[in-house]
């Protein structure tokens, strides 16, 4: 059987496209689905999603951002009362010492206010390139693509990518994509990942992408 020509950059190129187009066809309103009303907020409910999800982190922030409003009042919190709110996210202990270092931070460093800027947003205690990226994105608008598990398991199973290195693969969507529409494109992968493209059994079957899937025939159809 002839072997299948290897996909060129500029073919990949073409092909993510229309992945673009049809995620945003079937995606359109995807957007964070973490609630928050500040680029803080938003900090700190991606802080307590590590191994957690956005829905349990919302039933958990309000009751947070209601007792500690400003980044001084949740710096100057009681461990144990933070630690009693949030301890419903998993890892409590961990992530209450890294929200409140990261108001701290805010407050002390950055006359209360997120700073929107990579470099700088990655010196906060419990913040890596995703976090960042998630904040840079989401709350200010800037061009950014995050690199979640469902980022990385669609980016490999579509193609885009060959590396499991979140950073590599940010880089290799980053050359696909247009900058106006990274963002987009990550919430909606995130979006597909979490209704169609499961880890495990993925609905295949059902999929809007599978037209342009180099997977099709080897992963199960369900």
């Amino acid at each position: 059987m002839p072997r299948k020509p290897k996909e060129t950059f500029e073919q990949k190129k073409s092909r993510a496209a229309a992945v673009l187009r049809r995620l945003a066809k079937t995606y359109p309103e995807a957007k964070c689905a973490l609630d928050h009303r500040s680029p803080l907020e938003l900090l700190v409910a991606t802080i307590l999603s590590a191994q957690c999800t956005d829905k349990m982190v919302n039933q958990v922030t309000p009751s947070l951002f209601a007792a500690y409003p400003t980044p001084a009042d949740l710096a100057a919190a009681p461990v144990p009362a933070v630690e009693a709110l949030v301890k419903r996210t998993g890892f409590f202990r961990q992530k209450t010492k890294s929200i409140q270092g990261v108001a701290r931070a805010v407050a002390e460093e950055h006359g209360g206010r997120v700073p929107p800027d990579m470099d700088v947003l990655t010196t906060l205690p419990g913040v890596g390139r995703k976090t960042a990226n998630v904040i840079l994105g989401t709350a200010f608008g800037k061009p950014a693509i995050f690199v979640d598990t469902h980022v990385r398991r669609l980016a490999n199973r579509l193609g885009l990518t060959v590396s499991d290195d979140p950073v590599v693969i940010e880089q290799d969507l980053q050359a696909l994509l247009p900058p106006r529409v990274w963002t987009a494109t990550a919430h909606r992968l995130i979006h597909h990942g979490r209704r169609v493209c499961f880890a495990r059994k993925p609905r295949c079957s059902g999929c809007a992408l599978l037209r342009w899937c180099p997977q099709i025939g080897v992963a199960d159809a369900h």
